[in-house]
């Protein structure tokens, strides 16, 4: 199947779920267990596998071009399966054009610092795909959940005013605005997965040795805050997502269709940028001409 082909069938799969304006979003509107047309895990997965490979190319092409980088940001509720998202759709990029940055709870470096600091330090670079396992929008999510977490921030007191949420929401649409004006695309992806479904995969972790790791208790008294987290969610949604940095509000009970959804997102925006090969001037193919000549004929 021809690039542009596979492009457009990425395209129509995600789209539905693009949020580029948040004053109209409402999250109800939007069903975790969605798979849209589809419905067949092994069609979905045929489709996953000519996106990865049209992404390895865009990728390619990105990094070669370097005049664009790309920012990923994924947020979601545990067991959602972020981790999962980013090993299956990055698995055919080139490590050396991508890097993935998991931000787990501040140290005391970071909390010394403005909220903003210890994500920029992982920005990517041109030509780079950069990756963000939670990201800065903790500070309206968790950090908003538990207020109490405003206090470890040693902010002055007569800031921490009712008003701090919608400051920080203008703090990151400026913060976005800034990155995408020097050449850094932004997606953004919330992985909506249900209650009843994060239950389940809690509970297969629990069952499976393998993925006891991944448990902690703490993960379950989390769930007593869910009411809680979907409404910071939507409210995150609707103050941060515009044209220029959109959120994907991506079904997640269905780890198939969740992954064919962010390739498909991923590989729509690297599409619009119009990526292609450096061009090589005249003096470039002179000297590679000569080079040319040296190894056919001039060497022993």
């Amino acid at each position: 199947m021809k690039h542009g082909n596979i492009a457009k069938e990425a395209r129509e799969h995600a789209r539905p779920y693009c949020v580029s304006d948040g004053g109209k979003f409402r999250l109800k509107d939007f069903d975790p267990n969605d798979t849209g047309t589809l419905k067949s895990k092994e069609h979905a997965e045929g489709m996953l596998a000519r996106g990865v490979e049209l992404l390895s190319h865009l990728q390619e092409k990105l990094y070669a071009q370097d005049r664009w980088a790309v920012l990923l940001i994924f947020q979601a509720m545990d067991a959602a399966g972020k981790d999962g998202v980013i090993k299956h759709v990055m698995s055919g990029v080139n490590p050396q054009g991508c890097e993935v940055t998991s931000f787990k709870a501040p140290s005391e470096e970071e909390l010394d610092h403005d909220h903003l600091w210890r994500t920029n330090k992982h920005l990517p670079e041109r030509g780079r795909i950069g990756i963000f396992n939670r990201s800065y929008y903790e500070e309206v999510l968790v950090v908003r959940v538990h207020s109490e977490l405003l206090k470890r921030q040693k902010i002055p007191e007569q800031l921490v005013t009712k008003e701090i949420w919608g400051q920080r929401f203008e703090d990151i649409n400026c913060y976005e605005r800034y990155l995408t004006r020097n050449g850094i695309l932004i997606r953004k992806f919330f992985l909506h997965v249900s209650k009843k479904e994060q239950k389940k995969r809690f509970l297969e972790r629990l069952e499976d040795s393998k993925k006891n790791w991944k448990f902690s208790m703490a993960d379950v008294k989390e769930r007593g805050f869910w009411k809680d987290y979907q409404k910071a969610y939507e409210e995150m949604i609707q103050h941060t997502a515009n044209k220029r940095a959109p959120w994907y509000v991506v079904p997640a009970d269905n780890k198939w269709f969740t992954r064919l959804v962010v390739a498909g997102g991923i590989i729509d925006a690297l599409w619009e940028l119009d990526l292609s090969f450096p061009d090589v001037g005249p003096e470039k193919r002179e000297e590679l001409a000569a080079v040319r000549e040296v190894l056919l004929h001039g060497e022993e």
